[in-house]
Parts: C-alpha cells; sequence; structure tokens
C-alpha cells in the first residue's frame, strides 16, 4: 500500500522546537518531491515547505523561513521537517504529500492529491 504517515506534532509553548515526519511506505521517497503543507479550519491549506528531487533544493513560505528546516533521511524513506521557534500562528494540521511542482522551483500551488491524517500542532502557552 502506498502511502506516507506525518507524525511529531504536539503541544509545545511558543519558541519551542518539534519535529514532525512524513514517513513512506510502498515506494521509494527519494524519487519524490515532498511538501509540508498545513491547515487551520476555516482555512485553505497552505503550503510550508518542499524539497525538490530533482536536487534536493528545500522551498520555504515566507512566514517560516529561517526557522523551518526540511531534510530527507533516504535510509529511513522519511522526510522531516524541524519546527523551531516556534509561533501560536503555526498551530494547525500539518501534512505531507508527493509534490512535484517543487521540482520547478518553488512551492507553487498545493497539489491536489488524497491526504493523510496529519499532525496536529498547537503552540501555546
Amino acid at each position: 500500500q502506498v502511502q506516507l504517515v506525518e507524525s511529531g506534532g504536539g503541544l509545545v509553548q511558543p519558541g519551542g522546537s518539534l519535529r514532525l515526519s512524513c514517513a513512506a511506505s510502498g515506494f521509494t521517497l527519494d524519487y519524490y518531491s515532498i511538501g509540508w503543507f498545513r491547515q487551520v479550519p476555516g482555512k485553505e491549506r497552505e503550503g510550508v515547505s518542499c524539497i525538490s528531487s530533482r536536487d534536493d533544493k528545500t522551498y520555504y513560505v515566507d512566514s517560516v523561513k529561517g526557522r523551518f528546516t526540511i531534510s530527507r533521511d533516504n535510509a529511513k524513506n522519511t522526510v522531516y521537517l524541524q519546527m523551531d521557534r516556534l509561533k501560536p500562528e503555526d498551530s494547525a494540521v500539518y501534512y505531507c504529500a508527493t509534490h512535484p511542482m517543487c521540482e520547478y522551483g518553488g512551492l507553487g500551488d498545493v497539489p491536489r492529491t488524497s491526504w493523510g491524517q496529519g499532525t496536529q500542532v498547537t503552540v501555546s502557552s
């Protein structure tokens, strides 16, 4: 079964850190560009970051630049999102997905895809 499973979310205080994981099963992640996306109730899903399969270039939405880092571990077939200096406005359900548009130099539009369960991130004191 081909799927991506997100994990690593939780409750953290402002200024804290979390590392999200996106684990693939049924296919090899390093052949794909992968994106992280987030959504809060009542708002559209937005792209947060992606890593290109072509050259491992990374891209970020302006609001997380300098705080979030995307990376991949091919041996573990997993993509990570390290989130530092978290802010309350980072609270959302975070999802990962294959994201071919990342190969063309940027986050682009949110892909039309089947989404997993996501992982909840709550930043609150």
